[in-house]
Formats: C-alpha cells, sequence, structure tokens
C-alpha cells in the first residue's frame, strides 16, 4: 500500500470520498465532519482541503457519485418501457442507501450558487432516464417527477412505494399517453402542487 505522501491528488479525493461515504452509510450524514472523515482517512485535515476547497464542495462530490451510482444501477431497466419497474428500483436504492439518497434534496451551502454544469448533468442524468418513458408535456413530467420526491421525502417508509404508483398510475389516467390532453394535464400539475404543499404543512 503507498504511503500518503506517494498519493496523487485524484487518488487523494478518492480516499477522501472512500472514507466519507463509509462514515455516511455507517454511521448516518449526521455524523459527517471533515475531522472524522480525517480519522477515518488516518490523514490530517489539512489533507482534505489540498482536494476539497469547502465542506460544501466535498458533499457536492459525494452527491455526484450518489447520482452516477443511481443511474448506473438503473440503466438496465430504464431502456425498458416498464415505468413502473424503473420507479420500484429507483425507490429501492432510496431505501436501502437513505442517508446518501437524502443528502441529494438537502441544502449543504447557505450562499445560493447555481450548480456547477458537471454537477447538473448528473441530475439531469437521472431525471431523463425517468423522463423517457413519457410523452406527455416536459412541464408534467417534471411536476410528476417533484411529486414522487414529495412523498419519498414525506411519508412513511412502507407506504411510499404505494403511493408512489397510485400517483403514476392516477398521472396516466390524467390524459393519453399519445395525445396528452393539455387540460388534462393542467389539473394533473396543479394536483401534484397542491398534494405536495398539503403534505408539507
Amino acid at each position: 500500500m503507498a504511503r500518503r505522501n506517494e498519493h496523487s491528488l485524484i487518488e487523494l479525493k478518492a480516499i477522501v470520498l472512500n472514507a466519507a461515504e463509509t462514515i455516511i452509510t455507517e454511521e448516518g450524514f449526521a455524523a459527517l465532519t471533515i475531522r472524522k472523515i480525517a480519522m477515518e482517512m488516518g490523514y490530517t485535515v489539512g489533507s482534505i482541503y489540498m482536494v476539497f476547497a469547502s465542506r460544501a464542495e466535498l458533499i457536492l462530490h459525494i452527491n455526484a457519485r450518489t447520482l452516477e451510482d443511481i443511474t448506473t444501477c438503473l440503466q438496465p431497466i430504464s431502456a425498458t418501457a416498464d415505468i413502473e419497474a424503473w420507479l420500484k428500483a429507483y425507490l429501492h436504492y432510496a431505501q436501502t442507501n437513505p442517508d446518501r439518497w437524502r443528502m441529494i434534496f438537502t441544502p449543504h451551502s447557505p450562499e445560493a450558487e447555481p450548480l456547477p454544469d458537471w454537477y447538473q448533468a448528473q441530475l439531469n442524468s437521472v431525471f431523463q432516464q425517468f423522463a423517457t418513458h413519457f410523452t406527455q408535456s416536459p412541464q408534467a413530467v417534471q411536476a410528476l417527477w417533484q411529486g414522487i420526491h414529495g412523498i419519498c421525502l414525506l411519508s412513511q417508509s412502507d407506504e411510499i412505494e404505494t403511493s408512489v404508483l397510485l400517483l403514476l398510475r392516477t398521472f396516466f389516467g390524467a390524459g393519453s399517453l399519445t395525445s396528452p390532453d393539455y387540460y388534462q394535464e393542467k389539473v394533473m400539475i396543479d394536483t401534484i402542487k397542491f398534494a405536495t404543499y398539503e403534505s408539507k404543512k
């Protein structure tokens, strides 16, 4: 095994991310600190700041890894026409990796800075796997995607899959897949937004 001073910056970055993911998996996101990561690695805190300018930047890279993992895991299913199978696999990933999944949707920086392009591309890759199963308007599909995540974040774990599939089937019933009706889609979008708003009260 290479000594600490023999690692390149690329290798050091991977070591930091691996240590962070171990802590998140074993102890939860709340336990993640720069000092604890350094202890897990057997490095100094300063070593981490050699490859990540801030904790927020580190978390962004952890989330990017999670998004890449989701995309890879679901790629075989996304090639099929079975959106319910894709959603079940997505929900299974979220439930078996709860802390890593929730981190994606949790703000970690006080500054309202735009997401970097490389990170936005990772987010889009997951959404595009989902969106490819639909022919409705992009606005309608985006509203459905947001509604699904509202359910995931706010429902009890044993109710999530049932609620998500009910929402999906209701969405399909709101208009034709091949020739969607604008008014029906608008009603469905408003219904999803209202349900998400009500669940947050």
